[in-house]
């Protein structure tokens, strides 16, 4: 294996790392208004993913960082093409940031909800654009001899790239409340499994057409078998969720989307940004990536400081692993009697957070 194919891997890897942590994440903030019958219920569906979601989103940047390194010429023609998606992408995620840091800094409801509408959005829209970028980048994009995008917007929107979407689109949401089932108590587990019964079937039905769509016109051998993994993976989480097994069930919904990106990956491969116009101007691992010398000490820092950052983030997770309920946000008696009740940190910060 050369070192842009090592590369390639990586990024890979990197993409499947993203979507499964940051999709549930995705999932838990569009799930926010529908599970939440008070403010109390909010509360504790984004404390859920509270110490957890900045970290995940470290993902995505590695991802974008890598790609910039190792193939310059793919970043390039990637970002042009997609600028505009990428760009609401971007606005979304720093939206939903934002509202995870100011929602609770005024008590006002109407405060409150204008920033849960932000967490929505912040976390659908990506939800939906991610696919919709990942079915262009295999399908392809027109591309000139010169490695330029000659297309616009609106070639991005095909049917084979919203289909995508939909399928991430409905892959997190699953995946959210999947793991909000496993965070969390009482009526709030109840009805995120009711709601993961409900997105089970649709969400198969979605996810099973794109793999198919995309192996028929894309895939290789080695890309179908994959494929198969994930749609054995999704329908063994779905069956495990009507079980009530709530660790497995998320297990294999996120090894059925690690799957799932894997087989893209191997169906793209070796082209990284292949041209539906001229195919003189389709980018490969070859002639997209950066020097040897560049690889190389880029090889080295990934070996020392991977391993670093997967124990820092998996040492989180196990910190955070409890399952939270009403009882660790406020205490009913004393929100009654117009008192405070229990400090516990607000989503995305280590400072407590005082029910009002």
């Amino acid at each position: 294996m050369q070192l842009h194919d090592f590369w390639f891997v990586l990024i890979a890897v990197l993409w499947s790392g993203y979507f499964l942590l940051e999709g549930f994440d995705f999932g838990v903030g569009i799930l926010l208004p529908f599970l939440s019958h008070d403010d109390v219920d909010r509360r504790v569906v984004i404390n859920t993913i509270g110490p957890v979601w900045d970290g995940n989103e470290v993902w995505l940047l590695t991802a974008g960082g890598a790609t910039f390194a190792a193939f310059p010429g793919w970043y390039a023609s990637l970002f042009s093409g997609f600028y505009l998606a990428l760009l609401v992408i971007l606005v979304a995620l720093i939206a939903r940031g934002v509202a995870f840091e100011f929602r609770g800094k005024h008590p006002d409801p109407r405060w409150k909800a204008t920033w849960d509408k932000a967490i929505f959005l912040g976390s659908a829209v990506p939800a939906l654009l991610w696919g919709v970028a990942f079915g262009n980048i295999v399908r392809g994009v027109p591309l000139d001899a010169d490695h330029n995008f000659t297309g616009n917007f609106f070639t991005l929107l095909n049917p084979y790239a919203l289909l995508g979407g939909l399928t991430t689109l409905s892959l997190f949401t699953l995946h959210g409340a999947l793991f909000l089932r496993l965070k969390t108590t009482g009526e709030l587990r109840e009805r995120a499994t009711r709601v993961a019964k409900l997105l089970a079937a649709p969400t198969v039905v979605i996810a099973a057409g794109f793999l198919l769509w995309s192996e028929i016109s894309y895939g290789k051998a080695s890309s179908a078998a994959v494929a198969a993994v994930a749609a054995i993976a999704l329908l063994a989480g779905v069956a495990m969720a009507l079980r009530g097994r709530d660790g497995w069930s998320f297990t294999l919904n996120g090894a059925a989307i690690v799957a799932a990106v894997a087989a893209l990956f191997i169906a793209l491969y070796p082209n990284v940004l292949p041209s539906t116009t001229d195919a003189a101007g389709t980018l490969t691992v070859s002639n997209a990536s950066s020097a040897h010398y560049t690889l190389t000490v880029m090889s080295w820092v990934a070996v020392i400081f991977t391993p670093v950052v997967l124990t820092y983030q998996g040492w989180t997770y196990w910190v955070f692993r409890k399952r939270l309920s009403r009882s660790d946000i406020v205490t009913e008696p004393a929100a009654a009697a117009g008192k405070p009740g229990i400090p516990v940190p607000r989503a995305g910060s280590d400072r407590p957070e005082v029910s009002q």
